[in-house]
């Protein structure tokens, strides 16, 4: 178990959490993390225990944003997918939580100040969505030795994290 902590740009939040999966290993290239995340065309989410979050700075300059699962669906058929957590002020995107998964939250990678593990190797998932631009499969060397799928992979952050116990 390792303890956490993490800001948004502007300093206006900061919270802290404990993660059994802090190896920030795994790109995801789907529209909604593309697009709510900014950057390179995908986001990276490690995993924290929701009950251990504490938001230490700022709590009344947290929003959160629900994307919409599927947009090709007719609207009565739309899902909303897990709350994003983001600052007001400066929109740094800090952390997601799923009510189909209440135990966990996801905090964005690029948000935590605390060292991370480096990762030995890297998953690229929900590829089939990614921007041709970004996806590591039409970059040359980007590929070598790391997972790639077109969805999501047969196994969790969990899991990843036990089946790597030298990185993390």
């Amino acid at each position: 178990m390792k303890h956490l902590k993490g800001s948004c740009h502007c300093g206006a939040i900061e919270y802290e959490f404990d993660s059994p999966a802090p190896v920030p290993f795994m790109r995801c290239f789907c529209s909604i993390c593309r697009k709510t995340s900014g950057g390179g065309g995908y986001t990276i989410n490690i995993m924290g225990m929701t009950d251990s979050l504490h938001v230490t700075k700022g709590k009344s300059e947290l929003q959160s944003y629900r994307a919409v699962r599927d947009k090709s669906k007719p609207k009565e058929e739309q899902e909303l997918c897990q709350n994003r957590y983001f600052c007001r002020s400066c929109a740094t995107y800090l952390w997601a939580h799923c009510e189909d998964y209440k135990q966990w939250i996801y905090p964005y990678a690029s948000s935590i100040d605390s060292e991370l593990p480096v990762p030995q190797v890297m998953t690229s998932i929900m590829l089939d969505y990614a921007a041709k631009w970004a996806d590591p499969r039409n970059l040359p060397g980007r590929t070598e030795g790391n997972d790639m799928f077109d969805e999501y992979p047969p196994y969790s952050l969990e899991q990843w994290h036990k089946d790597h116990p030298r990185t993390s």
